[in-house]
């Protein structure tokens, strides 16, 4: 029964890995369809959302049953819940992904985003996946230093999106309000991706230390 429980447990680990591989395809097909004005790609990733909501609530499922059936206890409560969490924080990566291909859909077939941004946004992508990844790897892992290195990938980001505004706002930007509203817009999915990113790093410290990293809120 206790080897049922735990291969229960491990399962729940196994499909938000699962999860964060499928937010790091959206992610990437979003920004292929942003950035070369491809609508099909931009249909992909808006119609593929569905999947990894039910996947979400399958694992919110299964967690609600262990702490119903198992009453689990100290490391195996955490699991159960830092589990909860990140299929929540997911979800919503998936939800970013899919606002950025619908602002690409938008615009087809021009490219939302000016030639001037251009390489901004595809830092700012690349940032994005990779930490989508790493924050799978680190669940899978469970690599507290890797973990804890996604708080200074985050830094990055927020420079670019720094820069970003600078551009806007300055003198030199002639493409308009509709696209700088665009680029506001976008720049916000990318680092609220990275954000939620960080949070499932911390939260793979609270899973194997089960304590909270510094400046977290509303824990567990």
């Amino acid at each position: 029964m206790r080897e049922t429980y735990r291969e229960q447990l491990e399962s729940v680990t196994s499909d938000l890995v699962i999860m964060a591989q499928i937010v790091r395809g959206a992610v990437r097909d979003s920004t292929r369809a942003l950035l070369q004005a491809d609508d099909a790609i931009a249909e992909r990733v808006i119609s593929g959302d569905e999947e990894l909501d039910r996947m979400s609530e399958e694992v919110e499922h299964r967690c609600f049953s262990l702490l119903s059936l198992q009453a689990p206890v100290a490391g195996e409560l955490r699991i159960v819940v830092s589990a909860l969490r990140m299929a929540a924080e997911l979800a919503r990566m998936g939800d970013l992904a899919v606002h950025v291909a619908k602002v690409a859909r938008l615009r087809y077939p021009d490219i939302a985003v000016p030639e001037s941004l251009r390489g901004n946004f595809e830092r700012m992508a690349s940032i994005s996946e990779q930490m989508v990844e790493t924050a799978g790897r680190t669940l899978q892992s469970r690599d507290v230093e890797m973990a804890e290195q996604l708080q200074h990938n985050d830094e990055e980001m927020d420079d670019l999106r720094r820069s970003q505004f600078r551009l806007m706002l300055g003198d030199s930007w002639t493409h308009g309000v509709e696209a700088a509203v665009d680029c506001a817009l976008l720049g916000r999915y990318y680092e609220r991706i990275s954000d939620h990113a960080v949070s499932m790093g911390a939260r793979v410290v609270y899973l194997v230390t089960g304590e909270a990293p510094a400046g977290a809120s509303h824990w567990p």
